[in-house]
């Protein structure tokens, strides 16, 4: 499958899911859990929710990976 997720967009899923998973950590709830949707998405390159829509924050060159 061709990447949707562009290079901000990953960097921003990275910190958003290392401080979810924090907050899961400090607060004790398995709630924090939900930070890995966004770290997976970073690494994984693709979001599932952007594809129905066909959206991408790729630039031309960030596709091809």
């Amino acid at each position: 499958m061709k990447s949707n997720v562009g290079s901000i967009d990953r960097i921003l899923r990275i910190i958003i899911g290392l401080a979810v998973l924090g907050a899961g950590y400090t607060f004790k709830s398995w709630w924090g859990l939900v930070g890995l949707l966004p770290l997976l998405t970073a690494a994984f390159r693709l979001c599932p929710a952007y594809l129905p829509f066909g959206l991408s924050t790729c630039s031309g060159s960030d596709r091809s990976h």
